[in-house]
Protein backbone atom coordinates (compact mmCIF):
# COMPACT_ATOMS: atom_id res chain seq x y z
CA UNK A 1 0.00 0.00 0.00
CA UNK A 2 2.56 2.40 1.12
CA UNK A 3 4.59 2.00 -2.15
CA UNK A 4 1.43 2.54 -4.46
CA UNK A 5 0.79 5.88 -2.49
CA UNK A 6 4.11 6.70 -3.08
CA UNK A 7 3.83 5.69 -6.90
CA UNK A 8 0.91 7.66 -7.06
CA UNK A 9 2.44 10.75 -5.54
CA UNK A 10 5.44 10.85 -7.62
CA UNK A 11 2.72 10.61 -10.69
CA UNK A 12 1.43 13.66 -9.74
CA UNK A 13 4.10 15.85 -8.65
CA UNK A 14 5.73 14.99 -11.98
CA UNK A 15 1.98 16.06 -13.91
CA UNK A 16 2.50 19.67 -11.89
CA UNK A 17 6.04 19.82 -12.69
CA UNK A 18 5.26 19.52 -16.37
CA UNK A 19 1.89 22.25 -16.04
CA UNK A 20 3.95 24.60 -13.75
CA UNK A 21 6.85 24.33 -16.15
CA UNK A 22 4.69 24.80 -19.28
CA UNK A 23 1.43 26.32 -18.58
CA UNK A 24 1.44 29.18 -20.22
CA UNK A 25 2.71 28.55 -23.51
CA UNK A 26 0.03 25.43 -23.27
CA UNK A 27 -2.52 27.44 -22.77
CA UNK A 28 -2.08 29.66 -25.65
CA UNK A 29 -1.50 27.31 -27.80
CA UNK A 30 -5.00 24.91 -26.71
CA UNK A 31 -7.17 28.05 -27.75
CA UNK A 32 -5.01 28.64 -30.95
CA UNK A 33 -5.61 24.94 -32.47
CA UNK A 34 -8.55 23.90 -30.57
CA UNK A 35 -11.40 26.28 -31.47
CA UNK A 36 -14.39 23.90 -31.15
CA UNK A 37 -13.21 22.94 -27.73
CA UNK A 38 -12.92 26.42 -26.65
CA UNK A 39 -16.25 27.42 -27.71
CA UNK A 40 -17.73 24.03 -25.78
CA UNK A 41 -16.30 25.34 -22.26
CA UNK A 42 -16.66 28.84 -23.23
CA UNK A 43 -20.18 28.00 -23.20
CA UNK A 44 -20.46 25.71 -20.03
CA UNK A 45 -18.41 28.42 -18.36
CA UNK A 46 -20.78 31.24 -19.21
CA UNK A 47 -23.64 28.72 -18.40
CA UNK A 48 -21.90 28.27 -14.79
CA UNK A 49 -22.09 32.28 -14.46
CA UNK A 50 -25.74 32.29 -15.68
CA UNK A 51 -26.31 29.48 -12.57
CA UNK A 52 -24.42 31.57 -10.15
CA UNK A 53 -26.24 34.74 -11.03
CA UNK A 54 -29.40 32.74 -10.16
CA UNK A 55 -28.38 31.78 -6.85
CA UNK A 56 -27.31 34.80 -6.09
CA UNK A 57 -30.84 36.37 -7.06
CA UNK A 58 -32.75 33.68 -5.41
CA UNK A 59 -34.34 32.35 -9.26
CA UNK A 60 -32.47 29.11 -8.45
CA UNK A 61 -32.88 27.00 -5.45
CA UNK A 62 -29.63 24.79 -4.23
CA UNK A 63 -31.12 21.95 -5.88
CA UNK A 64 -31.72 23.25 -9.34
CA UNK A 65 -28.27 24.90 -9.12
CA UNK A 66 -26.82 21.55 -8.23
CA UNK A 67 -28.49 19.96 -10.86
CA UNK A 68 -27.68 21.88 -13.80
CA UNK A 69 -24.02 22.00 -12.49
CA UNK A 70 -24.40 18.10 -12.59
CA UNK A 71 -25.77 18.34 -16.46
CA UNK A 72 -22.67 20.50 -17.70
CA UNK A 73 -20.06 18.23 -15.58
CA UNK A 74 -21.36 15.56 -18.07
CA UNK A 75 -21.59 17.59 -20.97
CA UNK A 76 -17.39 18.59 -20.33
CA UNK A 77 -17.11 15.09 -19.09
CA UNK A 78 -18.36 14.00 -22.66
CA UNK A 79 -15.92 16.58 -24.50
CA UNK A 80 -13.51 15.50 -22.98
CA UNK A 81 -13.57 12.14 -24.12
CA UNK A 82 -13.84 12.98 -27.70
CA UNK A 83 -10.44 14.98 -27.37
CA UNK A 84 -8.75 12.45 -25.67
CA UNK A 85 -10.00 9.90 -28.43
CA UNK A 86 -8.64 12.78 -31.17
CA UNK A 87 -5.42 13.85 -29.56
CA UNK A 88 -7.32 16.63 -28.47
CA UNK A 89 -9.84 17.95 -31.27
CA UNK A 90 -13.08 17.41 -30.95
CA UNK A 91 -14.97 17.00 -34.72
CA UNK A 92 -17.17 19.29 -36.07
CA UNK A 93 -20.26 16.72 -35.38
CA UNK A 94 -19.35 16.22 -31.83
CA UNK A 95 -19.41 19.67 -31.36
CA UNK A 96 -22.43 19.95 -32.56
CA UNK A 97 -24.10 17.21 -30.13
CA UNK A 98 -22.20 18.89 -27.18
CA UNK A 99 -23.71 22.44 -28.04
CA UNK A 100 -27.06 20.79 -28.93
CA UNK A 101 -27.13 19.37 -24.87
CA UNK A 102 -25.79 22.71 -23.86
CA UNK A 103 -28.94 24.38 -25.78
CA UNK A 104 -30.86 21.71 -23.53
CA UNK A 105 -29.64 22.81 -19.90
CA UNK A 106 -29.45 26.58 -21.21
CA UNK A 107 -33.07 26.16 -21.91
CA UNK A 108 -33.56 25.15 -18.44
CA UNK A 109 -31.64 27.63 -17.25
CA UNK A 110 -33.86 30.52 -18.40
CA UNK A 111 -36.80 28.48 -17.94
CA UNK A 112 -36.42 28.09 -14.09
CA UNK A 113 -35.06 31.65 -13.96
CA UNK A 114 -37.99 32.84 -15.52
Amino acid sequence: MYFSTMKNFALVALMASVVLAGGTSLAGEWQQHHPRRAEVNGRLANQNARVRAGLKDDQLSRGQAQQIHAEDRDIRDQERLYAKDHNGHISKGEQQLLNQQENSVSKQIYDERH
